[in-house]
C-alpha cells in the first residue's frame, strides 16, 4: 500500500490546490477497519479495475465541506446539498483518481469507473475483499475542517 501514498498525496494536493484554489495540508496516512461506518456525510467512490489489480478509490467529507468547496469552484452559493454539491464532489474525484491512475499505468494497467456519490453519515462502503486494506490519508483544509482521500486496492491472482 505504501507505493499508493506519494502518488494520493500529491495528485489531491495539486488538484485541490490548481483546481479550487485551497491549499490542503497531508497529516498520517492509517490503515482502517474496511467494517467500520464512515461518520464523514457524504463520499464520492470510483472503482478501479484491471488484469492485475481491482479496488476503490474514494473522498470523503462532511456536508459542510462539500457545500464550501462547491461554492469556491461554482462561485455561487449553495446552501443546501443539491445536485451541484454532488457533481462538484464527483469530479474532484474523478480528476485526483485519473491523474493517480496515469502515475500508476506503468505498474498497472487499469480502468475507472464513473463517480458514484454516497450520502449519510452513517455510510458504510463495500470496499473490497477482505484481502485489500483500506488505506486512509487524511487532509485539513478551511483551517480546521478535514477530509479523507481512501484506497483499497488488490492485486488481482492470476489463474492462468
Amino acid at each position: 500500500m505504501q507505493q499508493y501514498i506519494q502518488p494520493c498525496v500529491e495528485e489531491c494536493t495539486r488538484v485541490f490546490r490548481d483546481f479550487i484554489g485551497v491549499d490542503i495540508t497531508v497529516m498520517s496516512p492509517y490503515v482502517s477497519d474496511k467494517k467500520v461506518p464512515q461518520t464523514w456525510g457524504i463520499s464520492s467512490l470510483m472503482s478501479l479495475s484491471g488484469r492485475q489489480v481491482q479496488g476503490v478509490i474514494a473522498i470523503s467529507m462532511k456536508q459542510t465541506v462539500a457545500l464550501q468547496l462547491t461554492d469556491m469552484i461554482t462561485r455561487s452559493s449553495h446552501p443546501i446539498l443539491d445536485e451541484d454539491v454532488m457533481d462538484t464532489l464527483g469530479e474532484i474525484l474523478n480528476i485526483i483518481a485519473g491523474r493517480v491512475k496515469q502515475r500508476l499505468e506503468d505498474s498497472f494497467n487499469m480502468i475507472l469507473s464513473i463517480p458514484v456519490i454516497i450520502l449519510g453519515m452513517e455510510h458504510l462502503v463495500k470496499w473490497p475483499t477482505r484481502r485489500s486494506q483500506l488505506l486512509c490519508i487524511p487532509f485539513t483544509i478551511l483551517g480546521r475542517e478535514s477530509f479523507v482521500l481512501s484506497i483499497a486496492i488488490q492485486k488481482q491472482v492470476d489463474t492462468q
